[in-house]
Formats: C-alpha cells, sequence, structure tokens
C-alpha cells in the first residue's frame, strides 16, 4: 500500500503554531538544542534530560537515512514536531505499522519536550499528525498503548477523540516487568 520508494516519507501538516513533518538533516542543530534543554524528568515516563554526547552531526545524519527506510518499508513514519514560528525541535510523533491488507492498523507514539509541557503542544501536534495517519499514510486504525498511571497521555488520547477500548494485561516488558497497558483507538471516517 505505502512504502515503495524514499518519497514515500515527505508528508507534513501544519497545526496553529507547530508544523509536523520529517526529520532532514538540516534540522540538527535545532534538534540537538530541544532535546539537550530538556528539564530533569518529571516522573517515570519522562526520560529528562538525556546524555547527547554521542549524538553528533553524522549520527543525526544516519538517524535522518533510517527514518526514511522505515518509511518506505512501511514500518514506522517518525515526525518532528516545530514551533512555527521559531522553528525550534518540540518532540515526535511516530506511527508503526502493525498489520496492513484487511486491517491498516497502526500504533502512534508521541513525545514532547518537557520545556515545552502545559502549553497544549502535545494536543495539537498529534491531532495534525493523526490526519496525515488516517489519510495520507492510509490507516484506518490507530492504537495508543498507554501506561495505566501515565495520566498525561490518557488525558492527550482524549482530548483529540481517541476512545479508550481495553486493559492489555501483561502487554509490554518495562520498567523490569510486565506492565499492562490502557489501549486507545480511533478510526479513520469511514467513507
Amino acid at each position: 500500500m505505502r512504502g515503495n520508494d524514499l518519497e514515500v516519507f515527505t508528508y507534513k501538516t501544519e497545526a496553529k503554531r507547530l508544523m509536523v513533518r520529517p526529520l532532514k538533516e538540516e534540522d540538527y542543530q535545532g534538534w540537538y538544542k530541544g532535546f539537550n534543554e530538556r528539564m530533569p524528568s518529571q516522573h517515570r515516563h519522562d526520560p529528562g534530560k538525556l546524555d547527547m554526547s554521542e549524538c553528533t552531526e553524522e549520527w543525526f545524519a544516519s538517524l535522518v537515512h533510517n527514518h526514511q527506510k522505515l518509511a518506505a518499508g512501511d514500518d514506522a513514519y517518525i515526525f518532528g514536531v516545530f514551533h512555527k514560528e521559531s522553528g525550534g525541535h518540540m518532540g515526535m510523533i511516530d506511527f508503526s505499522t502493525l498489520a496492513r491488507n484487511d486491517f491498516q492498523w497502526g500504533r502512534i507514539g508521541y513525545t514532547i519536550h518537557n520545556q515545552y509541557w502545559g502549553q497544549g503542544y502535545g494536543r495539537e501536534a498529534v491531532e495534525a499528525a493523526m490526519q496525515i495517519a488516517l489519510t495520507e499514510l492510509g490507516y484506518h486504525r490507530i492504537e495508543a498503548h498507554i501506561n495505566l498511571d501515565n495520566s498525561a497521555s490518557i488525558k492527550l488520547a482524549e482530548g483529540i477523540g481517541m476512545e479508550y477500548e481495553c486493559t492489555r494485561k501483561g502487554f509490554i516488558y518495562e520498567f523490569g516487568e510486565w506492565t499492562d497497558n490502557l489501549i486507545y483507538y480511533k478510526n479513520a471516517v469511514q467513507r
């Protein structure tokens, strides 16, 4: 369906204050600054400040190329979130293909750098990116897999119209154990 060439990953969209688009090699300085200016971790689902010592321009160019390869294979579509006025890098959104054919099913992941929290950027970015996923990328169903105690992520999913479906028990191995996840979903509009 998608993913036969690298041109597949040129999709972008604008929101009121944000641009959501694939990373480009020339984004390195802004990308680095966005990650490097993160505050310390605010809760267990926030990695906070990261060790950026290995994130050279060469490393970043390889990252951009790998994002394109993932899109070309229809495995994942990874977008940067940028402030329209300043051009600053504010976070990332990704869509992973879970199944195609009769399902057209994907999973969304999202993160906004913690220095930008509490200003509605997450909702604005995810809402815009979902339009790409449910139209241009051809997904019929997008799921968010959310930790039971991640209230900010739950609020964001519900705020963009995703619906709670179920709790999957022992769904993902993280924090040294198999943890439960809430499953929220959104389907494309029926044609």
